[in-house]
């Protein structure tokens, strides 16, 4: 309890005193809802599992997963809630071990009362990590408000099949640009000082990945081998962990080339702390316990706590057996040592003195209230979401409307919903205003101008055909305005698709509306990359807004009106159909060569059409045009270990302000081990006034141009490395080369 001592010395003195049973309650850390359904009975186990009389041979608690969320009242009352669990912990317990708190926050904190951002792609939309910084800033201030010390689901590994639902919550398929998000939230949610009232740990998902899983299925298995593991999966983890310092991650629930994660020394041991060097809190996933089951690894709960526990999965949030009253067996009868146990607990609480809960365990439930939901969070949620926002197509400049257009017909089944257009990790009880599309439209055309509303069909089914009357009102309008996608029922956790066309009734909507004459413009609200190939060719307008968060409908309507300039860009490719899958941008030069091929007939009859993608990686317009020029590259040639710097100048030449992605990739000519035929490597978001032109520099180090040699050993090799540099992954503007001599 002396503050002055050194925190290592505290543990050490705190585990000599600690029980079997006070030590296994630490490995505890329950969502209520595992304990007892309903908020009155799950708030008393809480309550006596945070004293040690919930379970036998267990307990005090280490902490709760969810507890705030299961509040039905705002922030205060979250708060005093909290307060009131820490209090017992605090002053009724033998040793006064204060409670670890932990939520999701995915996209803010998922609580009632809490900011609720754009959603993943959307995030990634806006390649910009200052913006990503303010955003995890923002979560970690609301979260530690109320009493909570750490978030998750951050999903920080690459989005690699869209047909996985829970890829919404991901921000890129691209590794390096996912390392540079991990880099961003960790910054901005844990800072240099974790025990400030205002930050929180970064509890980092889903390690080391569960984006590829066969079939794109919910915990399908992730049949990869260790290179692409460690090419693909490991950078933002390397990122996330290893520059910035993450302190929490959650154990991912597929098994890697067959290896159960949350039995494996190899991944959760070797290299997540001996290889990354990770000095934080490995959580279970949600039943995560129970995965060595019925992956057949363990015969049952008993002997999958031992190996969870060895592996190294320190902390249980799924209040299961096997880090319960099995583990006490286990440990009784000499299956798990003392010091496996003395090892998570001494993990545990390191966060616990990090976090200054020894010395001040309450928090203010007034100042919760107070920075919760500010106008300064909901003014940056609502420039997330114009950022967010991708410009798709344009054609004879439709876009932007006039705010003095005489009518307009709002039409679809995300036009007016509000739920809709959140993504999933959203409480159940949002008490904010969320502003849909039709919302704001109304909002900002002039009161003249004659808005019609028709819903049309509903996401999912064909209980509402209002196909017709859509007609009517497109007929009636100078412009239709149709909002389609997606909803909580079709994407997010547990939601895969089979397909990624438009769902229900919602691709004849379109179509019907656009065979009235009237000009169309499409707006996406979705969670993944949707294959709009009929809507691609023929509307001549399209904007993709993701799941746009609180203020999207605002956003969207700046955009549609020319109050702001979209400036999006897709952090993942856009397949034609599911078949194309995969289509990520960085493939291996088979897939060139045969894209390339003018002699093969099976060349002539798919590559040439279906090869490609829809949008491609990094792709997004706007409403004025940048040039790119005077591309300097120095020095021309360099040794393994050297540095090249890389400069071009980029000009606005349109007649509007506006932002512009600078995208660099580079590809390795000629390489020992196959490489794929480009790679992100750098990019910068700059805006410019009409005219202005600004130099855009980066510096390429080893680190960026070695690969993986035949040992999985990182090698810079000499040769020629070609540098490109453009507007998207396709759209490359200027290209040139540099040697890397021995």
């Amino acid at each position: 309890m002396d503050s002055k001592q050194p925190i290592d010395r505290r543990i050490e003195d705190l585990i000599k005193r600690m029980s079997l049973e006070e030590k296994l309650g630490q490995l505890n850390m329950p969502a209520p809802g595992r304990m007892a359904q309903g908020f009155e009975k799950s708030s008393d186990a809480c309550r006596k599992f945070a004293e040690g009389k919930l379970v036998q041979n267990v307990g005090p608690a280490g902490g709760f997963f969810a507890a705030a969320s299961s509040v039905d009242g705002g922030p205060g009352r979250q708060a005093e809630y909290i307060n009131e669990l820490q209090k017992i912990a605090v002053e009724k317990t033998h040793l006064k071990i204060p409670l670890l708190f932990i939520e999701e926050g995915t996209h803010g904190v998922l609580t009632a009362g809490a900011t609720i951002f754009p959603e993943g792609l959307a995030i990634g939309s806006t390649w910009n990590m200052d913006l990503v910084r303010k955003i995890y800033s923002v979560d970690a201030l609301e979260a530690r408000s109320r009493g909570v010390h750490g978030l998750c689901t951050l999903v920080i590994e690459p989005n690699r099949d869209p047909r996985l639902g829970r890829n919404e919550e991901g921000y890129s398929e691209d590794p390096f640009f996912c390392g540079k998000v991990a880099e961003a939230i960790v910054g901005g949610m844990q800072g240099d000082n974790l025990s400030a009232g205002d930050k929180a740990i970064s509890v980092l998902c889903h390690y080391p990945g569960q984006s590829e899983p066969v079939s794109g299925l919910e915990r399908g298995a992730m049949e990869i081998s260790e290179r692409k593991l460690r090419e693909v999966f490991l950078p933002p983890w390397v990122a996330g962990i290893k520059k910035a310092g993450a302190l929490g991650v959650m154990a991912t629930y597929p098994s890697i080339d067959g290896e159960v994660v949350h039995g494996s020394g190899k991944i959760l041991t070797d290299i997540l702390r001996e290889e990354l060097g990770f000095k934080g809190l490995v959580l279970c996933e949600g039943e995560g316990i129970k995965i060595l089951v019925y992956e057949k690894i363990a015969s049952s709960m008993k002997e999958s706590g031992e190996m969870a526990l060895k592996a190294g999965v320190d902390v249980s949030i799924w209040f299961e057996d096997g880090y319960l009253n099995a583990m006490y067996e286990n440990v009784k009868e000499g299956r798990v040592s003392m010091e496996t146990v003395d090892r998570s607990v001494r993990r545990i609480l390191k966060i616990k003195f990090l976090l200054g809960l020894f010395e001040n365990p309450y928090v203010d439930a007034g100042k919760a209230e107070k920075v919760s939901l500010t106008k300064e969070s909901r003014d940056l949620a609502l420039q997330v979401a114009r950022e967010g926002i991708v410009l798709l197509k344009n054609e004879k400049k439709l876009l932007p409307l006039s705010k003095n257009i005489k009518s307009i017909a709002v039409i679809g089944p995300n036009a007016n919903s509000k739920r809709n257009q959140l993504g999933d990790y959203v409480t159940h009880n949002v008490l904010q205003d969320v502003s849909t599309v039709l919302e704001g439209i109304q909002a900002k055309v002039s009161s003249r101008t004659k808005v019609r509303y028709v819903k049309g069909c509903e996401i999912l089914g064909n209980e509402i055909n209002e196909i017709k009357e859509a007609q009517r009102a497109a007929r009636e309008s100078e412009v239709a305005v149709v909002v389609v996608g997606e909803n909580r029922r079709t994407v997010g956790e547990p939601c895969d698709v089979f397909d990624l066309d438009l769902t229900g009734l919602q691709q004849q909507l379109v179509e019907a509306v656009y065979a009235t004459g009237t000009p169309t413009v499409v707006v996406l609200i979705n969670g993944r990359a949707l294959s709009v190939r009929w809507i691609a060719k023929n509307i001549p307008a399209i904007l993709e807004a993701w799941n746009c968060g609180e203020q999207g409908g605002n956003a969207l309507a700046d955009v549609l009106f020319g109050d702001y300039n979209p400036g999006g860009k897709l952090p993942v490719s856009f397949p034609k159909h599911v078949g194309q899958l995969p289509v990520y941008y960085n493939y291996k030069p088979s897939k060139k060569f045969w894209m390339e091929s003018d002699h093969s007939r099976w060349a002539e009859l798919y590559v040439n059409d279906n090869i490609k993608p829809l949008y491609e990686f990094g792709y997004g317009l706007s409403y004025t045009q940048f040039e790119y020029s005077n591309l300097v590259i120095s020095p021309s040639d360099i040794h393994p270990a050297g540095n090249v710097h890389v400069s071009v100048d980029v000009k606005n030449t349109g007649a509007r302000e506006g932002s512009e992605v600078v995208q660099l990739y580079i590809d390795d000519m000629i390489s020992s081990m196959s490489t794929p035929v480009k790679e992100l490597r750098g990019f910068e978001k700059i805006s410019l006034v009409p005219g202005e032109q600004k130099t855009v520099s980066f510096t390429l180090t080893p680190e960026h141009l070695s690969f993986l040699d035949r040992h999985l050993q990182p090698l810079v090799e000499p040769g020629t490395f070609e540098v490109m540099v453009g507007s998207s992954s396709e759209d490359i503007r200027l290209r040139g080369e540099f040697e890397v001599k021995e």
